[in-house]
């Protein structure tokens, strides 16, 4: 007779994947979720009343710096970052040192994950080598590795022909081509959304038509190849309405928006915060609005951080010397919980954001409790209130950081071990 290893008792399960919302234990039982319903059980158990119990969140959008950039982020205190925001799956982006590029670099990922990482770590493989947007990478060689997208991450495809030439390649091995849409001859090295704040302040600007353009093009690609083609951090109302209509003619597109491209706008610009500095830009409220209304009727498919850690040096210069990004996913679900606060999504719809879509698009095999899956859990408190001022993560580059935000992370089991505590 087996005997469970952990029950998380008493608490709100939600599993947007079932569609299941109901005060219950779950049980788990070797790593894997083995009931959930009233039980007797003796083992560990945790108390989850008043609590949300709910699949481990799940980011397409991370970036670990390891190999090569050790000093920002390492896999190791990526993946505590991750567990600490809930997360339980996080899909590595292939711009490190050198690039993930080809099987080698593949394989000391996945071997260094499986090494230091207490969550799962999928990483994202490049689209051309050396990331330069001239050749492709060996794209099935890294399949074989591990890999489970392609993508040049913040260095767009301008090479039309390349593109198409990715698209075709990936399709033949399953894998979704991940896109920085910007066109980067309209965009002219801006450092912020061009507007009425870039103006004022006198920074050079980027029209988000460098985005929208961009995303057109391949959509017309993506028609001619049938191939699957995510937007990364969608930022602009015009590339919503490109997405809603290219979902209407059945191409295969999903897209993903960040937190902090639905909470902020280019006002966060105005007195130079550099740690407000990120590619795409923030833009404006009639974006962020395009934005929620996208995540509202599913022409946005889910969440993800783009979790860009950068050290102090990075970031305590002159704006147009500071590195673009943000760290992100330690502040994740509190800033998401504003989405239900102001009635865009309810809770299960923002929790199905966050797990099986994510997983859905990358063909993860995650965000689910259903019996037999890996017992990849988060327990979230979404009354609790902490001030941000500590992380896991080695950078501190957040915008956020100092605010008092509501929502917490109580607890986050993975393969049924519990990697983050936040009593501890």
């Amino acid at each position: 007779m087996a005997f469970p290893t952990l029950v998380l008792r008493g608490g709100r399960v939600i599993d947007p994947s079932r569609k299941l919302d109901e005060i219950s234990d779950l049980v788990i039982v070797d790593g894997k979720i083995a009931s959930i319903g009233a039980t007797k059980a003796t083992a560990e158990v945790i108390d989850c009343s008043g609590k949300i119990v709910a699949p481990g969140f799940v980011d397409l959008h991370v970036h670990l710096r390891e190999p090569g950039h050790e000093y920002k982020e390492d896999i190791a205190s990526g993946a505590r970052a991750a567990a600490a925001g809930g997360f339980t799956t996080i899909c590595c982006m292939p711009n490190t040192e050198p690039p993930n590029d080809n099987r080698a670099v593949t394989e000391l990922i996945v071997r260094r994950a499986r090494e230091a990482a207490c969550v799962n770590v999928r990483p994202v493989g490049a689209i051309s080598k050396g990331l330069k947007g001239e050749s492709l990478a060996e794209m099935g060689e890294m399949k074989d590795a591990g890999i489970v997208a392609v993508s040049d991450d913040g260095k767009p495809v301008m090479n039309g022909a390349l593109m198409r030439r990715a698209l075709e390649y990936a399709r033949t091995f399953g894998l979704p081509v991940v896109q920085h849409a910007e066109d980067l001859d309209l965009a002219q090295g801006g450092l912020m959304n061009e507007g009425a704040v870039s103006t004022r302040i006198g920074l050079r600007g980027q029209p988000s038509a460098a985005e929208s353009t961009m995303v057109a093009r391949d959509l017309e690609l993506v028609a001619l190849t049938g191939a699957r083609y995510h937007v990364a951090h969608i930022s602009t109302a015009a590339s919503v309405r490109l997405l809603r209509e290219a979902k209407a003619r059945k191409l295969p597109v999903t897209c993903e928006v960040t937190p902090h491209h639905l909470t902020l706008t280019d006002a966060a610009c105005a007195h130079y915060d550099t740690h407000a500095k990120c590619a795409p830009p923030l833009r404006t409220t009639d974006d962020i609005a395009a934005l929620k209304a996208g995540l509202a009727d599913g022409t946005i498919d889910c969440i993800a951080t783009d979790h860009a850690p950068h050290s102090s040096q990075d970031k305590a210069v002159e704006f147009a010397e500071a590195s673009f990004g943000m760290i992100g996913l330690e502040t994740a679900f509190a800033l998401c919980l504003r989405l239900l606060d102001e009635g865009v999504l309810s809770l299960s719809a923002l929790l199905g954001k966050l797990t099986y879509a994510p997983a859905r698009v990358f063909e993860l095999g995650a965000g689910t409790l259903a019996i037999g899956a890996p017992a990849d859990v988060v327990v979230l408190d979404l009354t609790q209130e902490r001030t941000f001022s500590r992380s896991h993560s080695k950078s501190r580059n957040s915008p956020f950081w100092g605010q008092t935000l509501r929502g917490a992370v109580a607890y986050t089991v993975v393969g049924g071990n519990i990697v983050h505590r936040e009593s501890e």
